[in-house]
């Protein structure tokens, strides 16, 4: 007598179910609206410039590592720049691009973005991953002014 598992059984997917003929792929699009990330040179910070810019800064830094390929880093984009504009002289607010400056990337251990880092003193205090409401940044950032 031979058992059969309950593992290998398998229960039949609905694509199977249907007949052949009627097996259609469908496709669903998403799409969302995101700003234009081009920076300027002055939030820009790179693999040459981040000892200076960002260790060496005399106020807390909060980097953005981001790639322009990325939709949800386009996504945030915006909320970066309000919290650039709203904290003004008391926090620098950086892009570091991922593609262009892979090195500090893979430093600081980004294996996905966007992710957020603040940092103060030359020290990284916090991280901050995914496309997060503006709240959640603010929240991070207050911790440390």
């Amino acid at each position: 007598a031979t058992r059969t598992s309950s593992i290998n059984a398998r229960a039949p997917t609905h694509r199977a179910i249907r007949p052949a003929s009627s097996q259609k792929t469908h496709r669903r699009s998403l799409l969302c609206r995101a700003e234009d990330t081009q920076t300027s040179a002055a939030n820009v910070v790179t693999d040459a410039t981040f000892e200076e810019l960002v260790l060496k800064s005399p106020v807390p830094v909060l980097v953005d590592f981001w790639a322009p390929w990325c939709g949800p880093c386009r996504m945030i984009a915006p909320l970066i720049d309000e919290i650039s504009n709203e904290y003004g002289d008391k926090l620098r607010a950086l892009k570091l691009n991922t593609d262009e400056s892979p090195s500090v990337a893979t430093e600081y251990g980004i294996r996905s973005i966007p992710t957020v880092m603040i940092f103060k003193d030359g020290a990284k205090l916090d991280t901050v991953i995914g496309a997060v409401p503006k709240s959640t940044l603010v929240n991070a950032i207050e911790k440390y002014l």
